[in-house]
């Protein structure tokens, strides 16, 4: 427990000072002089216009995501899906690796509104399905969106480009195909299996997929349209985040590029030496404008900007819901 906690003060340490010292590294790779009076200035310059539709389009990703929540865990409300998605993030937001965390907090609030472990579990293993599947798909869209724009550099590369693209779709389909189709599910755990006798790893791929299987197929079936369209209203609405924020900083490279931008900014969350990549994706989304002609110091505002209204935000927002659930909790339990 001890080396834990050490283990995330040094990883929230670190998301701090990778902030702190961005304007210094925004000019060691671009060359360009960036400092914090400049980035400030910029700052200065939003409007109370602007700050308003960024609040409201960043309150609409978060209504949308509760449709993948209310659609994993049948009963669930929306107004207690935006609770668990709130609070599960500040905690994820605060730790490396905090998805544990934010699990074991999902399983305790949806357990004393009086759910039952079994379907707690399913909700759990669905949206993270549905999480991953989406994310892996994002480099492909975003991949796409720059071939369309003709940002390659040469033929060969393009036709890399596509092959790549190609190739994650297709990766994606046989998965979600595997989740739906019996027969699918059947010669996937074949070939996995047989991967991994090649491999000489001890480890039955065919009989862990048979496991998700039946843990998810009950909501999977029924309910994988609703899933998806929560998922694409979500990543959507994120989206239009960063597009008010590259429009506010005077960073918009167009708009197949932004798509790119976005897709770049949402894998490098997955990279947890940091809190959900606090500081590396702000890193690698000014790294991304700067390529595609964009000023440094606004691509640095824009990057600030969006990792504000998709990081910094949501700790205290679910810190303010999970005092409040914890105070209806003490309240239940005095009466």
């Amino acid at each position: 427990m001890t080396r834990r906690v050490a283990l995330s003060a040094v990883s929230l340490g670190l998301a701090v000072l990778i902030v702190v010292y961005l304007p210094r590294i925004t000019q060691a790779l671009t060359g360009n002089p960036v400092s914090w009076q400049e980035i400030g200035a910029r700052f200065a310059r939003l409007g109370t216009g602007m700050i308003v539709l960024m609040t409201a389009v960043w309150l609409v990703s978060l209504l949308a995501y509760t449709v993948v929540l209310t659609n994993s865990l049948p009963g669930l409300t929306t107004g207690r899906a935006l609770a668990l998605n709130a609070a599960g993030s500040a905690v994820s937001n605060l730790l490396p690796f905090g998805g544990a965390a934010g699990v074991a907090l999902t399983f305790a609030m949806a357990r004393s509104w009086g759910f039952r472990g079994r379907p707690i579990m399913v909700m759990t293993l669905v949206s993270g399905v549905w999480n991953t599947m989406f994310r892996f798909v994002l480099p492909a869209v975003g991949i796409i969106a720059l071939l369309v724009a003709g940002q390659a550099p040469d033929p060969m590369v393009a036709k890399a480009g596509w092959v790549g693209a190609a190739s994650i779709l297709l990766l994606v389909a046989v998965v979600a195909a595997a989740l739906y189709w019996d027969a699918a599910a059947d010669r996937v755990g074949r070939a996995l299996d047989a991967v991994a006798r090649l491999a000489r790893v001890r480890f039955r791929a065919s009989a862990a997929l048979d496991r998700l299987r039946a843990d998810t197929a009950s909501i999977v079936g029924t309910r994988w349209p609703g899933l998806s369209a929560g998922m694409v209203g979500f990543l959507g609405a994120q989206w239009l985040v960063m597009l008010c924020c590259l429009w506010a900083a005077g960073a918009y490279p167009g708009l197949a590029q932004s798509i790119a931008v976005f897709a770049l900014s949402r894998v490098l969350t997955a990279v947890l030496i940091t809190p959900s990549g606090a500081g590396v994706m702000e890193g690698g989304v000014i790294l991304m404008l700067t390529a595609l002609g964009v000023d440094p110091v606004a691509a640095t505002v824009a990057a600030l900007l969006f990792g504000f209204w998709t990081y910094t935000i949501e700790i205290p927002f679910g810190a303010v819901v999970l005092a409040g659930w914890t105070l209806g909790n003490r309240r239940q339990v005095r009466a």
